[in-house]
């Protein structure tokens, strides 16, 4: 009887030195973290980038609020300046930029072989939609945090800020641009085309949102605002920066803070929703 006893101690040893197979939340969660660690480690590495996600928003906001600011008058706040009212308008477009750079990278990984490497390893192609929207709506926030350091110069205190209510939109806001950017860029194989694409479509949807002038009532115009998410995004964080409350005029057809709230959370869902369904097409 000694050597069949011996032969099963030697079984459950081996077996106790085999490591435990991680559980499938497990993966789901480790694929995330990879990609989002890859995102802000490609986003630190590249200073340039970094330099250009302060720069770039800067220059925009000066010369063109300098050149329209004298031509400004905002009917119901006649004391808002306009490069007051413009500053909001530009952390939306330092969101609005971060998703399109962040997503065309998925352009150049499947180029690199490193998206067919994701594609064929064992966690879900959700999984990668999350860690993509994830590292996107990390570097969005790093870029926006750097530009609102400079909101006192546009007239906003920082102490009377809505921070929950700035923070609510920012996350929500990048990470719907940022999947939907991730869907775009799943159907295209051209980092050209993917600007072209992104350039008619995106673009004119922050124009119209309300960034760069207040919504004109009783026009076309602002029925296109009032259908248009991003405007409820734009209304967001410029009643989040005037501490909860708009001026006058500013608002998307009298919209309320928990409704723009609910349109830049529906955005969310819809476009992560849209991206996990064409993740599931070849790439």
């Amino acid at each position: 009887m000694n050597p069949p006893m011996a032969s099963t101690s030697a079984v459950e040893t081996t077996a106790a030195h085999i490591p435990a197979r991680p559980s499938g939340i497990a993966r789901e969660l480790a694929a995330i973290h990879v990609l989002w660690q890859r995102d802000i480690l490609r986003f630190f590495r590249q200073r340039s980038r970094v330099a250009g996600a302060l720069i770039q928003p800067i220059l925009f906001w000066l010369v063109l609020g300098t050149g329209l600011s004298g031509t400004f008058r905002m009917q119901g706040a006649e004391g808002v300046g306009y490069m007051e009212y413009f500053y909001p308008g530009v952390v939306l477009m330092v969101v609005l930029f971060t998703s399109i750079f962040t997503t065309m990278s998925l352009i150049e990984d499947r180029h690199a072989g490193f998206l067919q490497a994701v594609l064929v390893g064992p966690a879900s192609r959700t999984s990668l939609v999350l860690g993509k929207t994830l590292g996107g709506t990390s570097i969005a926030m790093i870029q926006a945090v750097l530009f609102l350091c400079l909101a006192p110069l546009a007239g906003f205190s920082l102490a009377s800020i809505s921070w929950p209510m700035l923070i609510a939109h920012l996350v929500l806001g990048s990470a719907g641009l940022t999947a939907l950017g991730f869907a775009i860029a799943w159907w295209l194989d051209s980092v050209q085309g993917y600007h072209a694409v992104m350039s008619v479509l995106l673009l004119p949807l922050w124009v119209l949102s309300g960034a760069m002038f207040p919504p004109p009532e009783g026009t076309i115009m602002a029925t296109l605002m009032k259908l248009n998410p991003m405007s409820y995004a734009a209304a967001g964080v410029r009643r989040a920066l005037y501490g909860g409350t708009l001026p006058s005029g500013a608002s998307v057809g009298g919209a309320s803070a928990a409704l723009e709230l609910a349109v830049v959370a529906g955005m969310f869902v819809v476009t992560v929703a849209l991206s996990a369904r064409a993740c599931r097409r070849p790439s």
